[in-house]
């Protein structure tokens, strides 16, 4: 078995989590965390943890912070032999929580790119050429997006994308049909489609995801939602249905999205159906939401061997 890479940026997440009721004025006492994200940094390690190979292509930046995420990274199995150092390569998030444990308010700084725009000029070839698959950040810029899934069409790689902001697909909307499967949650899927998802039950979410994803040559799509579980659509097989979300107990939402898309990109890996998939990305999901990290606790034998694939 080779690798995956995951193409994707690093963030260091300041979390703030108040003792009593979050008041958005007022001043709230409570304690306060630093912790490694940023959505691909977070895939690889939960991919690293549920026994994938992993390469991630990413950038750090010098001092004792970034020092600190390589070494956990490494730590965790994570390959780093295509990392860079860069000046602003990490990026930062601020994000206050609150007494539920679910997001209150955040604000983001993005990375400079130039860095990984370089590196996948650089090495894309060999990095891409060496792969069994590749996760891609797709709104990092538009030609990075563009250089991988050139490179993957050429040695014939499937890409799992993990979507950001939206700028770069509702700019580029064509990218749609280059791509194995996208995960959104219904928010990003009604700002992609043109409508409004998060007040729908599921099953018309589905019907609205299925006639979608036909039109726009979507070949696989998952669209989480939140307690309702999420839908997904194999339109290439012919194949749609909802799942439920797995009852757990709430500690900290951070990372159950990139939870989830870990779990069903790991079990497509591995051959498992697209249903099949998405239900092992809500596990996933499910066990990262009851824990203070935003990474999915070490699970070796989360997956099936390849053998047991369906």
């Amino acid at each position: 078995m080779g690798y995956t890479a995951v193409f994707g940026s690093i963030f260091v997440d300041i979390k703030g989590f108040p003792f009593g009721k979050y008041l958005p004025t007022g001043r709230n006492v409570g304690d306060v965390k630093i912790v490694h994200g940023g959505v691909c940094r977070n895939v690889a390690e939960n991919l690293a943890n549920v026994g994938q190979n992993v390469a991630l292509v990413t950038m750090f930046e010098s001092g004792a912070i970034g020092e600190d995420v390589r070494r956990r990274l490494a730590a965790r199995g994570v390959d780093l032999k295509f990392a860079v150092n860069a000046e602003a390569g990490m990026g930062m998030w601020l994000a206050v929580m609150n007494e539920q444990g679910d997001l209150a308010g955040s604000i983001s700084r993005q990375p400079d790119f130039s860095a990984m725009e370089a590196l996948v000029e650089r090495r894309g070839d060999e990095i891409v050429r060496g792969c069994d698959g590749v996760v891609l950040e797709i709104d990092m810029r538009a030609s990075i997006a563009e250089r991988v899934l050139e490179l993957a069409e050429k040695y014939g790689r499937d890409v799992y994308v993990v979507v950001g902001n939206m700028s770069v697909i509702l700019k580029h909307p064509k990218l749609l049909r280059r791509v194995r499967l996208f995960i959104f949650n219904e928010i990003e899927a009604g700002s992609l489609f043109g409508c409004t998802l998060n007040r729908c039950d599921p099953p018309s979410v589905l019907e609205v995801v299925c006639r979608e994803a036909a039109a726009r040559g979507i070949r696989e799509i998952v669209v989480t939602l939140g307690d309702q579980g999420a839908v997904y659509c194999d339109v290439e097989r012919g194949e749609s249905g909802c799942i439920s979300a797995e009852p757990t107990c709430m500690v900290d939402s951070t990372g159950a999205g990139d939870a989830f898309f870990s779990g069903t990109v790991a079990a497509r890996l591995r051959g498992f159906s697209l249903g099949e998939a998405a239900r092992m990305g809500a596990h996933l999901a499910a066990l990262t939401i009851r824990s203070e990290e935003s990474t999915c606790p070490r699970l070796e034998d989360f997956l099936p061997p390849e053998e047991a694939a369906i």
